[in-house]
């Protein structure tokens, strides 16, 4: 506030400008990290990015059993659950870390959670 009481609009209205650029570099920043999330002793591999988006699935080869098909596509399914969520919740705790401090007392953003 300036002297008498007023209230600096351009003061109010920079600062919101260097807000709103800080919080578009933490999103680019996100969507460029990758975590991994495992399942099954590392038998699936889900890489997620910072904003929750899979971009990746590594099966290994010695999670099929070619002798019960219906039981290894039941337990694949599973692995590959597992890995995803793994990798989301390591995900959501950088957007936590990056984003938390811009976000803080600003309800209501879009697009900035899961």
């Amino acid at each position: 506030m300036e002297p008498g009481g007023q209230l600096n609009f351009q003061a109010v209205l920079e600062q919101a400008q260097r807000m709103q650029e800080q919080l578009f570099a933490a999103q680019e920043e996100l969507a460029h990290t990758e975590v991994q999330g495992t399942a099954g002793g590392g038998l699936v591999t889900a890489t997620v990015n910072g904003q929750g988006e899979v971009v990746n699935l590594v099966i290994d080869p010695k999670a099929i059993d070619p002798g019960d098909p219906a039981e290894t596509a039941e337990t694949v399914a599973d692995l590959v659950l597992a890995a995803i969520r793994h990798a989301v919740e390591s995900a959501q705790q950088i957007q936590a870390e990056k984003m938390g401090p811009l976000t803080e007392g600003m309800p209501g953003l879009p697009g900035l959670g899961f």
